[in-house]
């Protein structure tokens, strides 16, 4: 969906893992709005962690707060990208130049390469390019012709970052009222049902705060 942070060396060993279990040629589209999560992204989220010390955000140090950092400052890398290389390394030069502000004078770290980063990136092409697709067109005509869909979310209330236990938060909305945003061609009056897989007790991944927790004998 176009509401994912895609991580495409992850994606790869996706598909590799289905063909070694006998799954040949899945059924995958991708949407041609996803944004990249690019191998910078992982290196901020790991080194800001490293930097907050003991007031960390209980980062999994996935990319993930960089990535949506990236995206609403408006200097994401959309997968459509790929397909205009002057565009896409226009975009990366732009971004290492004020990554490379904060890893010389606050991380004190090595920059980063642009055409480095660029060649990594223009790599990952030949393997996604088959399963990228118009995949809003696609779901409002599967609307409009009644089919059921399935969307999928995760974590839930406590990791939203308006309704949860912020700062400890995921960085993009978990209410299911932002399915119709991260599967766009989804209108939101289309969901018909919303069904909910709660625990009796808070859990999270990754640090933070652990609003359940007891101690003692009882713990």
């Amino acid at each position: 969906g176009n509401g994912v942070a895609f991580n495409v060396p992850y994606f790869i060993k996706e598909l590799q893992y289905l063909e070694e279990s006998g799954i040949k040629n899945p059924k995958i589209m991708i949407s041609d709005r996803v944004q990249l999560l690019m191998p910078y992204h992982i290196l901020f989220d790991t080194l800001e962690e490293a930097r907050l010390s003991d007031k960390q955000f209980g980062s999994t140090k996935s990319g993930i707060a960089p990535f949506y950092s990236d995206k609403y400052a408006k200097t994401g890398i959309q997968i459509c990208d790929l397909f205009y290389e002057d565009v896409l390394m226009e975009r990366i030069k732009a971004a290492c130049e004020v990554k490379n502000v904060l890893l010389e004078h606050l991380y004190h770290q090595p920059l980063l390469d642009p055409k480095k980063i660029f060649d990594e990136v223009m790599g990952y092409r030949k393997y996604i390019e088959p399963y990228i697709a118009n995949t809003a067109e696609y779901l409002s005509k599967a609307v409009k012709e009644g089919k059921e869909i399935l969307l999928e979310g995760q974590l839930g209330a406590l990791k939203d970052p308006d309704h949860g236990i912020y700062p400890m938060t995921t960085s993009s909305s978990t209410i299911s009222g932002f399915g119709s945003v991260g599967a766009g061609g989804i209108p939101p009056y289309a969901i018909e049902k919303v069904y909910t897989v709660v625990k009796a007790y808070s859990s999270a991944v990754g640090g933070g705060a652990f609003v359940s927790e007891i101690f003692g004998d009882e713990a």
